[in-house]
This record gives structure tokens, sequence and C-alpha cells, in this order.
């Protein structure tokens, strides 16, 4: 009699790293959710698409707690991938996973602490350069100012700016512009395959992106709360 030998199906495992953004919870809860709620109204595409987690280390106490955050960022469209900052008994199946041992990671922002300015001056804004390749997964924000990238944007990646951004290079990932200082923002680009454009609020994915503006230099404003994508 001869031995038949039957293999089963081959499975195949991979070791592989995301980068999340991490909200960090602050309370009172509803003062916290005021400001969130003025973020998005100036940048709703922000979390399209990202994996988000939650730091609920110094904001939940109980069980109870934990699950007022999650409903309450579920009702903004944010759909978590895992918590941070919490002990086990405050999770269950039906929350978002556990996670332990983050790491910090290419996320660059200007964050910088103006003086109070005196009676009736303006604010000066605060502006960023950035002399390199904006790579997948990474994030430049600058809430101060304009942001200007002398070399491309990897798909995957975004630019966050108060002011304008101006790209010398391939837009291929996020632009997202006017944040703080609102319709006045524009983006500019020397070639256009942006996954998403947006100024003072107002965003277009890349798939109501007309394609022969595709590889094009362009010019990104707003006019009557609509979004103009103009070749240069």
């Amino acid at each position: 009699m001869n031995a038949v030998s039957q293999t089963g199906p081959s499975i195949r495992f991979r070791g592989r790293s995301f980068t999340a953004m991490t909200l960090v919870a602050d309370v009172p809860l509803q003062a916290w959710l005021a400001d969130f709620d003025i973020w998005l109204q100036r940048s709703p595409g922000f979390f399209n698409g990202r994996t988000v987690v939650l730091d609920l280390a110094d904001s939940a106490q109980t069980k109870a707690d934990v699950e007022r955050w999650i409903g309450e960022l579920a009702k903004r469209g944010i759909r978590l991938i895992g918590l941070e900052g919490v002990r086990p008994s405050m999770v269950d199946a039906s929350m978002p996973l556990l996670l332990r041992g983050g790491r910090d990671t290419s996320l660059t922002i200007a964050d910088v602490a103006v003086p109070p300015a005196e009676p009736r001056k303006p604010v000066e804004p605060v502006n960023m350069l950035v002399e390199r390749r904006v790579r997948s997964g990474q994030s430049v924000v600058c809430l101060e100012g304009d942001v200007t990238i002398i070399g491309s944007v990897g798909a995957g990646s975004e630019i966050i700016a108060g002011g304008s951004i101006h790209v010398y290079g391939t837009l291929a990932g996020r632009a997202i512009a006017g944040a703080t200082f609102g319709a006045s923002a524009q983006i500019f680009c020397t070639r256009l395959e942006a996954e998403l454009l947006a100024v003072d609020g107002i965003y277009r994915t890349a798939e109501d992106i007309d394609n022969a503006l595709r590889g094009k230099a362009v010019r990104v404003s707003t006019a009557d709360e609509t979004l103009q994508i103009t070749a240069l």
C-alpha cells in the first residue's frame, strides 16, 4: 500500500507596521468635543481613511467613561482601531482593541507659541519650510502659517497648514490648507496627483478632480463656497 500525502492550503503571515493618528482625550469631555468640532468644520476630510487610536490615560476612570468617548467620536464619523491608557477591565469585545507599546513616529508639527499680541495688532503667521520628500505615512502640520515643501509629497502622506501650501514637486498625498486663516489660503503644486485637496474646509477627493489637471502645475483656491482648481 502506498502512503498518500495530502498537503493542506498554505497560509502566509507577514509582519507589517502602519502609522496611526493618536487622539489624546482631555476633560471636561464637552469642552474637548467643542474644540474638536471646530477642527472638523475646518478640515472635514481630515480623518477620511485614517487609522485612529484614542488615548484615554487621563480622561476615563470607568467603563462607562470609555463607552461615552467612543460613542461621541462615532457620532462624528471617527472609527477607532484601538484604545490606549485604560485598564483591561474597562474594555469589552464590542470596543476597539486595547493597544500597548506604541511609539511616537513621523509626525512633524509646528506648534509655535506666539506671544500675546498688543491690542489691535494682528498675529503674524509663522511659516514652515521643509526641504525633503514627505514620504507615505508622514504628516507635516503647521497651524501657525504657510507650509512650503521643496520636494514631493508621497501618496499616503499629508500636509496641513493654517495658511497656504506650496509644493515644489509632485503632490500625491493629502493637502489641507486654511485650517487657521480660512478662505484666504491657497494650494500650489508643480505636479498634481493628490488624494485629497481642501481649503477652508471645502474639499475634493481624487475621484472629484478633473483628469485633465492630473500631472499639471495647479493653483487651488475657494470662490463662492466651492473649490477652484486651475492649471498654471
